[in-house]
Parts: structure tokens; C-alpha cells; sequence
């Protein structure tokens, strides 16, 4: 069940519209003010008390992690030596650029805080990896087998909120298909487990099966299944999700999820590691 493979890619991506979602906006800005703050060694902790904030604060805006002030983007330019105009404005523009909302954002009701991040690193993607145990990848679910899961995570929610999960998830397949910009590659593997479990009932299954089928024909999208004949394998540890960016600026960045919480690795050793596995 394999379409064409796909290689790094230097396609751009975004949710609805400019080619960087507003996150990988927000990364590129916070690289920017790191190298700055870097070359006049100037410690977080410093740069925190120039915003009437922390050290902390510094690292989250420099991950691209927080929305950005433009009184504190400013603040820390001319803490960093930056007078030229012409470069400010660029910055500053810049922050603006990556405070407008994602489409995401009008589901904010119905997704927890901490998967917000990964939706906006999704929308900007140029390649994105996954290895998937328990179910079919989120970008490849119909619409029923998606209401089963969501369903399956969330068995006290009300019919309203399980409909608006399932909207966002359907929402968030429509970046494999758009015109423009290009749309990421998509190279799913799933363990032959995830096929086989009758998500929803047999009906359900079979729908899924026959999309997953018809996904995999598509020009950008893979799939490939790691079969129980192949006995052991490097990624038994868990589903994970390798994420690149059309800007070599960005760095990976590998996100996994657990039941309440979702986590980033975007040290170069982790994400090479999560590379080599798949």
C-alpha cells in the first residue's frame, strides 16, 4: 500500500493560508533574538528582566513556544544593539506576522492548550513521518472511524464536543490536498496492529481501510505497514511524529503524545535518533 516515496521535500505548508503558519514564524523570530542575544552574551535572565519577565519567559520566546509583544520584541532589540531602523521594522513586522491566528484557533474549545503548538507546526510542514501503533494517523482518518477514537479518548464529552473534534481533525486533513501552497509529504507507517483492530465495528473498518487504500494513492502520501512477521523493531517504544520545515532556518522536530499531555523534541541528537528509527 505504497505511493510514491517521499525525500526531504522543500515544498512550503500552512493551515488556510501564507506559506509559514504563524508558529513557524514565531520559531524563526525567536532563532533571530537568540543569535542576537547570543553574540552580545547577554544571559535569559537578563534579557527576562529587560521585559519584566524571567528566564524562562526568554526560552519559551525563542522556541517560538508564546505569542510575541511587540513592546517586548522591541525592548529586547534595543537591549541587543539593534538601531537600525530598516532591521527593526523587519523584526517587528515579523512578531505581527506571527500573532495572526491560526485557522486552528476557532476550534480552541474543543483541543487542549499544549496540542495547539503541534497544530501549527502540521499546518507549516514540508514532510511529515509518523509511526502510528493503536490507530490510523489522524490525517488519514474518515470521518467515522475518527468520531470512534475521539469517542474512545473522550467517553464523558458532550455530543457538541465530540462533533467539533471531529471537525477539527477532518479540517486538519485538507493541508494534503490544497493547490497552494504545495502540500507536505506525508509518510505514514503503521504498525499492522492499528489495520487490524476494529475501530467503530467492522463497518467502520472497512470504510477506513478503502480511504487509507485511496490516501495512499495520492502523489504526496505513503504508507507503509510493519507487519507481526517482522518480529521486533526500533519503534516499539511508541507512536511519534517527525515534522521538517520548507525554511532550513527551522530545525525537526519530533512530537509525541500521551494521554493528557504532548511533548517536543527539537535537540538535533533526539531528532536524528527518531530519524534513524523510522
Amino acid at each position: 500500500m505504497t505511493a510514491t516515496h517521499p525525500g526531504p521535500g522543500s515544498v512550503s505548508g500552512s493551515g488556510d493560508g501564507s506559506a509559514s503558519g504563524p508558529t513557524v514564524l514565531r520559531m524563526l523570530l525567536g532563532q533571530q533574538l537568540r543569535r542576537l542575544r547570543e553574540a552580545r552574551n547577554i544571559s535569559r535572565e537578563r534579557a527576562g528582566w529587560e521585559i519584566r519577565s524571567s528566564g524562562s519567559k526568554i526560552s519559551r520566546i525563542e522556541l517560538g513556544r508564546v505569542r510575541l509583544k511587540e513592546r517586548d520584541i522591541a525592548d529586547l532589540l534595543t537591549l541587543y544593539g539593534v538601531t537600525d531602523t530598516a532591521e527593526r521594522d523587519a523584526m517587528l513586522s515579523l512578531a505581527r506576522q506571527a500573532n495572526v491566528p491560526g485557522w486552528w484557533q476557532r476550534y480552541g474549545d474543543v483541543h487542549p492548550k499544549w496540542f495547539e503548538p503541534y497544530l501549527g507546526l502540521e499546518a507549516a510542514a514540508s514532510l511529515i513521518r509518523t509511526y502510528e501503533v493503536q490507530f490510523i494517523p489522524g490525517l488519514l482518518q474518515t470521518e467515522a472511524y475518527a468520531r470512534a477514537v475521539i469517542r474512545l479518548a473522550h467517553r464523558g464529552a458532550r455530543p457538541d464536543e465530540v462533533d467539533g473534534r471531529v471537525s477539527l481533525r477532518l479540517a486538519r486533513q485538507r493541508v494534503l490536498r490544497r493547490a497552494d501552497p504545495p502540500p507536505p509529504h506525508l509518510w505514514a507507517v503503521l504498525d499492522e496492529a492499528a489495520l487490524r483492530r476494529p475501530i467503530g465495528g467492522w463497518e467502520v473498518m472497512r470504510g477506513q481501510l478503502a480511504a487509507l487504500r485511496a490516501a495512499a494513492a495520492l502523489p504526496n502520501v505513503t504508507v507503509q505497514v510493519v507487519r507481526f512477521a517482522a518480529g521486533g523493531h526500533a519503534a516499539a517504544g511508541g507512536a511519534f511524529t517527525l515534522l521538517r520545515f520548507p525554511d532550513p532556518e527551522v530545525p525537526d522536530v519530533v512530537y509525541m503524545e500521551q494521554l493528557t499531555s504532548g511533548f517536543y523534541l527539537e535537540q538535533r541528537r533526539d531528532v536524528d535518533t527518531f530519524a534513524e528509527v523510522l
